[in-house]
């Protein structure tokens, strides 16, 4: 391979003099990379060794750092550079050097067999992207030579060092084939003879796995290249025999998780559910290790469990229509659904004390559409079988989210609680997929059980059950319509009976209460129930979420029949404002509530209401106002400002956002005189002018007064009206002084929405024409107007 020095063309432009990647000053760049401290120099020595190994220096240096006499770490780079060499730039090497590359290579790997581990697998790795660059013209029967040469008795390396490398080399071939960067015809063609190839292989495999005298290391190795191989898509019917010995090998504890994922990938290809009879014959070896996964559960071995739960997954997850089809075996295959059954109800709370249950959701999403996809007949038999099932896994689930002890709970780490959240969202949206197949029979069953909990004298208390079976009630009415179920007004009935003595409780009740918000709608005589729990919630902290998204619920919902629990709503809320119980983000949402009770009401009543709701933040602003601006009054600003435009988001006298078909407007009278909405902003016009005058030059705060107008007038439409020439000039000034995004924004949103009006058009023209003056003469200066740019992203991969 040394001609290639010849040929500097080939390491490309940009390529440095062929001088400079000598061995020595290779070496003295690994040096720099390995050791030295200054992150700089490593930077510039990784990035000349890149361009060391593309050069064409590299045929040459390459062979010498493989040399015995150097370190492990320059031996690899050797390695690399002659992979990089072969998979990226074969179209340099002359077929008439094909033949001596591939002997150094074998010579190589000889040698590295009782060598180095890494560079040995590097130098699989190259010789692996030469057989897939030759096959299948130039090295037809590549995998079958592999074979014969590393069998040949003749060889210095002991056979099992031999024996260990070649295994080596066939589990990366498949791997460096899914990698590789051969052209689609290319690889299409690699495909069809390495299909044919693994007939070189899997006898050498089946010989090794099953041979009582292969050491354990043998084993391993072996189902490691198995697991490559199958990913190629071999027929599952060529791969029975290995299956076997892989279910065999589970026994072995240090072959437990080679044998896992051997089996899991030979089971999972895409290909394999046309071999029926196969997959017949392998669910008896899946049945067959029930008793291993008893004993690893009782035993507290979460590895073992995992990995047999995994195995069951797999054959149910990927398989379950065609082994559905197959109604004479339909035993066998309800009792792995079983099987995988005990893995969902595995005792423990995950992810402390069990890790298994979550793998095996989806398969019980697939499984119900597998049966709802069958004609009628066939659907109406399995409903038979399976119903009983999924009551059965209902009961699971919801055992499984229950939480642990308030003591057991507190030593967990809030990495565990997050990811035990999300476990119970998964099992949420179970719970939610299964209400399809179980229907309204579902909440009656859960509504039993709510009851005999809550009524019985004969069981203790568990604020967990309790807790659980709202969860999955909530589960289903989030997304279920549950107008019509005849369970629900009993539940209502049920909720203040419950005794809440727990945060987790306490929110479940709250959501449970927000996802039934439309049934109380159609059911107004029922909002009293629950109301004053929602209220009495509200002053708790650490219930903010739930109790706020629920009150902000029922305030859209129910609008029209809460007119008489209006004064109470706004005072808890009044209160709880102004004593900050709750974060920005649901101060906000509270706002957002209050527009929408508010809506429902009379004009004036509105007004009082408003008054007595902003007048503190007013004044408060006023005081603002007149202070220097700095950091901490921004904020509070910015809060103010964001608590009367999330208000204005939601205050709709005129109904826009109604759904007029089988609404309840005919409750109220169209609103005379002016919008409540018009006339606040009208009276707190010059103090925002005010607050803009010292704070034009600052994005956010000119963004959040723009964001009370722009909701605004999203909301009130035409009403909007009597401010559109008092905010076109004020636009118009703030534009022309300072350009800011917030501020075209708005402009956008008024053109769209008043240039329409002839009477509107004599403001709305001059703002236009001023924006645009002013926005074309930026662009032309090279400016572009103020916007509150985000912070850059690190260019460096998340770890």
């Amino acid at each position: 391979m040394e001609r290639r020095e010849e040929q500097p063309g080939a390491a490309g432009a940009g390529a440095a003099p062929a001088l400079d990647f000598t061995v020595e000053n290779v070496e003295k760049a690994l040096h720099q990379l390995y050791y030295d401290p200054n992150i700089e120099n490593k930077n510039l020595a990784q990035k000349w060794l890149m361009q060391a190994q593309a050069s064409p220096q590299a045929w040459h240096f390459s062979w010498q750092l493989l040399q015995p006499d150097k370190v492990p770490e320059i031996q690899y780079f050797g390695a690399s550079a002659l992979h990089i060499k072969i998979s990226r730039y074969w179209s340099d090497i002359p077929t008439d050097q094909y033949e001596s590359l591939k002997a150094q290579l074998f010579t190589q790997i000889t040698r590295f067999a009782s060598g180095s581990k890494i560079v040995l697998t590097r130098l699989c790795v190259a010789l692996a992207s030469l057989a897939l660059s030759m096959m299948p013209d130039a090295w037809p029967c590549a995998v079958a030579d592999m074979v014969r040469l590393f069998q040949a008795e003749d060889s210095p390396v002991d056979s099992q060092g031999r024996c260990l490398a070649l295994l080596e080399l066939l589990t990366v071939l498949p791997e460096e084939f899914q990698t590789s960067r051969l052209p689609q015809y290319r690889k299409s063609l690699v495909r069809t003879s390495l299909a044919v190839e693994c007939g070189a292989v899997f006898p050498l495999l089946e010989q090794l796995l099953q041979q009582p005298s292969s050491p354990s290391c043998v084993r391993q190795k072996v189902l490691k290249c198995f697991s490559s191989w199958v990913q190629l898509e071999v027929p599952l019917q060529d791969c029975e025999a290995l299956i076997q010995a892989a279910f065999a090998a589970l026994q072995d504890s240090e072959l437990f998780d080679s044998s896992v994922e051997a089996i899991v990938n030979a089971i999972s290809q895409p290909d394999a559910q046309r071999y029926v009879n196969t997959l017949l014959k392998l669910i008896p070896l899946v049945l067959g290790l029930q008793d291993q996964l008893r004993q690893a559960v009782q035993n507290g071995d979460m590895e073992t469990s995992h990995g047999i739960c995994r195995i069951a997954v797999a054959l149910g997850e990927n398989h379950s229509r065609a082994l559905l089809d197959q109604v004479e075996h339909w035993q066998s295959f309800l009792a792995l659904v079983n099987m995988i059954m005990f893995c969902t109800g595995i005792p423990g709370h995950f992810p402390v004390n069990e890790t298994t249950s979550s793998l095996t959701l989806t398969f019980w999403y697939t499984l119900q559409d597998d049966i709802l996809s069958f004609e009628a007949e066939k659907q109406a038999v399995y409903q038979q079988v399976y119903r009983p099932v999924y009551f059965q896994l209902v009961d699971v689930l919801l055992h499984k989210a229950q939480f642990p002890s308030d003591e057991e709970y507190g030593f967990w780490s809030s990495d565990e609680k997050e990811q035990f959240r999300i476990y119970r969202v998964d099992i949420s949206d179970t719970l939610m997929y299964v209400y399809e197949m179980l229907g309204a029979e579902l909440l009656s069953n859960l509504y039993d059980k709510l009851g005999r909990l809550l009524t019985s004298s004969e069981e203790p208390y568990s604020w967990q059950h309790t807790e659980a079976l709202l969860y999955g009630f909530q589960s289903i009415a989030e997304t279920i319509d549950v107008n019509y179920s005849d369970v629900v007004p009993g539940l209502i009935g049920l909720i203040p009976r419950i005794s809440i003595s727990n945060v987790q409780l306490a929110d479940t009740v709250m959501f449970t209460i927000g996802a039934l918000s439309e049934w109380l709608a159609d059911h107004p005589v029922m909002i009293n129930s629950v109301l004053p729990l929602v209220l009495h919630a509200l002053g708790n902290p650490e219930l903010s979420i739930s109790s706020v998204s629920t009150l902000k619920k029922i305030c859209r919902e129910c609008k029209y029949d809460l007119p008489p629990y209006a004064a109470n709503i706004v005072a808890v809320s009044q209160d709880v404002l102004m004593k900050q119980i709750h974060k920005t983000s649901q101060c906000m949402w509270l706002m957002q509530a209050l527009g929408f009770l508010l809506s429902a009401l009379q004009v004036e009543e509105i007004l009082k209401n408003l008054h007595s709701l902003i007048s503190p933040y007013i004044q408060q602003l006023e005081k603002l106002a007149e202070e220097i601006p700095n950091p901490s009054n921004k904020l509070a600003i910015v809060h103010i400002l964001g608590l009367l435009s999330n208000l204005f988001t939601t205050l709709d006298v005129s109904h826009h956002e109604d759904d007029h078909e089988g609404s309840e407007l005919r409750k109220l009278p169209v609103p005379q005189g002016p919008n409540p909405v018009v006339v606040v902003l009208q009276q707190v016009f010059q103090l925002i002018q005010k607050v803009l005058s010292k704070w034009l030059n600052d994005a956010q705060v000119v963004e959040a007064v723009c964001a009370i107008f722009e909701k605004s007038v999203k909301t009130l439409l035409d009403d909007f009206a009597p401010m559109v020439p008092q905010l076109c000039e004020m636009l118009g000034r703030m534009y022309s002084t300072i350009p800011q995004a917030s501020a075209l924004d708005l402009t956008r949103q008024l053109v769209h929405i008043f240039a329409h009006e002839p009477a509107h058009f004599p403001p709305i023209e001059a703002l236009f024409l001023l924006v645009t003056s002013v926005t074309l003469t930026l662009f032309q200066q090279g400016q572009k107007p103020l916007a509150v740019i985000p912070a850059p992203q690190s260019l460096r991969p998340s770890a």
